[in-house]
């Protein structure tokens, strides 16, 4: 029976529209959805970036994230990476895993705020914990590294390997080199030549 009902964007709009005018979080978020990505509508960033600052009043973590990328990218509004960054800040703390990442990799960078190895690996570390995979790839990094730790090269392979695992390339390679040279595990060159 569900096959047969018509996806019908305009109503979805109509409906988002007037349910968020009335104060409703949900409708506020997919409306700036609608209004960013031109659904049933003009592409109007400064109406999304409206609709994701209501949406964070009401402590939505995926309008805070998305407010954060309007105030990254210029997305109807002006550049400000302070206000990307408190944004990201508060959708992190509210468990929402891509403002994790996005917060690790400003305090790496210093975008927004000073260079700041320490919370970066913080966050890369409380990320990769939640299974995202790019944020297991970095926290090896820093482990490897030294950055925000203490180099540790057994716990570089592990993250490295939990990476390589979950298909992404570039650890697949660091993991080879790491059998390969014996770094944090013995020369194991049957498993170099796996990952490579």
């Amino acid at each position: 029976m569900l096959s047969n009902i018509k996806k019908d964007l305009g109503k979805a709009f109509h409906w988002y529209q007037k349910t968020a005018e009335s104060g409703d979080v949900d409708a506020m978020y997919n409306l700036a959805l609608c209004y960013e990505n031109g659904e049933e509508t003009e592409v109007d960033l400064g109406k999304a970036q409206h609709w994701y600052q209501k949406a964070t009043e009401s402590g939505d973590a995926g309008a805070m994230y998305n407010l954060a990328l309007c105030y990254e990218n210029e997305e109807g509004t002006e550049v400000d990476l302070g206000k990307a960054l408190y944004w990201y800040q508060k959708a992190a703390e509210s468990g929402y895993v891509n403002a994790m990442y996005k917060l690790a990799f400003c305090y790496l960078n210093g975008e927004g705020t000073e260079v700041d190895l320490g919370k970066a690996f913080h966050w890369y570390q409380k990320v990769a914990e939640s299974g995202h995979t790019k944020a297991m790839y970095d926290l090896a990094l820093c482990y490897k590294n030294g950055e925000g730790t203490e180099v540790n090269l057994g716990k570089a392979l592990h993250w490295y390997q939990k990476a390589a695992e979950s298909g992404y390339a570039d650890a697949m390679h660091n993991l080879a080199f790491c059998y390969k040279d014996g770094e944090g595990t013995e020369v194991d060159l049957r498993k170099a030549f796996h990952w490579s």
